[in-house]
């Protein structure tokens, strides 16, 4: 469904959107139309049943990456809207950095940043709403740093009691970490029953303080 400029979308509607099940995307950055998608199979990232390999878990342990939390959103969007090598265009355009520039201003969305030698080097960021977490888009410049990201939310998540990680869809860089695809009807129950409940995302400090041993154990092992 294209938004065409009939609705102009708030934050507000937004947040209704994906309590409905429904996410926007661009074309491409230069696109200013907006378009609503409901996939038929929506892609989620078990929390309980979460994929973590002995390299990356190596990694994890040895502090090698600061990771904060909430840090600058500008930054991660920016990040994430940059042009890829397997990818030429960005589904985020102008509008969709305010609208999630504004979620984030009210609290409802976050950003998980990872920095190498003091240089933002990757990160990722989302919605959140209930217990439900929506994972919108990611990058990284480091090898692992996105990995990293992943990892560091999903142990937050559980830390922090949410119930449901959203990843819209599954690509082969999340199914190495056991996201699975759940028919419409059943992400739907699903979701309902996560935003009926609370969490707490700021459960971590943000400053770059959480070590690696803690995320690892938080993730159970």
């Amino acid at each position: 469904m294209d938004d065409g400029d009939r609705v102009e979308i708030t934050p507000e509607i937004l947040l209704k959107a994906y309590a409905a099940g429904i996410f926007p995307m661009a074309e491409d950055a230069d696109d200013p139309a907006i378009y609503w998608v409901e996939p038929r199979a929506r892609g989620i990232l078990p929390l309980d049943g979460f994929h973590l390999s002995k390299r990356l878990a190596r990694t994890i342990r040895s502090d090698l990456f600061e990771v904060r939390t909430d840090q600058d959103f500008d930054a991660v969007i920016a990040g994430c809207a940059a042009p890829r090598a397997n990818a030429e265009r960005t589904w985020i355009n102008g509008r969709i950095r305010d609208l999630y520039g504004a979620l984030f201003e009210a609290g409802h969305a976050h950003t998980v940043e990872v920095f190498l030698d003091g240089q933002r080097v990757g990160g990722l960021y989302g919605v959140s709403l209930g217990a439900a977490f929506f994972g919108e888009s990611m990058f990284h410049t480091a090898r692992d740093a996105s990995k990293v990201a992943l990892v560091h939310l999903v142990a937050r998540l559980r830390a922090g009691g949410y119930r449901l990680a959203d990843t819209q869809f599954v690509t082969d860089h999340l199914s190495q970490f056991g996201a699975e695809e759940v028919p419409r009807h059943i992400y739907k129950r699903r979701l309902a029953e996560a935003i009926g409940q609370s969490a707490n995302w700021d459960v971590w400090p943000g400053d770059g303080s959480l070590r690696g041993r803690d995320v690892l154990a938080a993730l159970g092992g």
